[in-house]
């Protein structure tokens, strides 16, 4: 299967967060949610005031999941914090009854001093991973790679997975069920 994540300049931000020297251009939030929906899976990770104006861009059957940042910046003049960011969700890998139900929400720091504002955390990347149902053998781009962040927890995710499949546990069980 093929999966994407977007984590794009949220709307009014490209200048703010690039160098003079980069060109600083606002997404095409239409091209980009089209060009998505090539993939069996993706996520798409955006800010709380403008899920208004991205929501009704995206196919009816997405979903809006959170996540929550128990620690977060707290900003001069804004009286209320933003302390969450919803991530819309489509598609994924289904998952088998026996297959442990993932959770619309995931509670995570955000990450300072990772080179780029915005970086997203190991424990985010994770719980992204499980709610597409990512696998070893599935194909996943990072379409706004940046600190390479989301590329390192993947690496990381599928061989510790591997580890658990393939580690000696594993070996141990397939010697008594021969």
């Amino acid at each position: 299967m093929r999966f994407a994540y977007a984590d794009p300049p949220y709307i009014g931000q490209a200048k703010r967060h690039y160098s003079k020297e980069e060109i600083a251009k606002e997404v095409n939030h239409e091209l980009l949610i089209a060009y998505l929906n090539e993939f069996d899976g993706w996520a798409l990770s955006l800010s709380s005031p403008t899920l208004k104006t991205i929501l009704p861009m995206c196919p009816d059957d997405v979903r809006v999941m959170a996540w929550v940042k128990p620690f977060a910046s707290f900003k001069p003049n804004v009286p209320v914090a933003y302390a969450w960011e919803p991530v819309i969700v489509r598609g994924g890998r289904k998952r088998s009854r026996t297959e442990p139900t993932v959770r619309d929400w995931v509670s995570e720091n955000i990450t300072l001093r990772r080179g780029l504002a915005g970086a997203k955390p190991v424990g985010f990347c994770r719980w992204m991973f499980d709610v597409l149902n990512v696998q070893s053998e599935d194909e996943f781009v990072d379409v706004f790679p940046g600190t390479e962040a989301v590329t390192s927890a993947l690496r990381d995710w599928l061989n510790a997975k591997q580890d658990i499949v393939t580690g000696p546990l594993f070996e141990v069980l397939q010697e008594v069920t021969e």
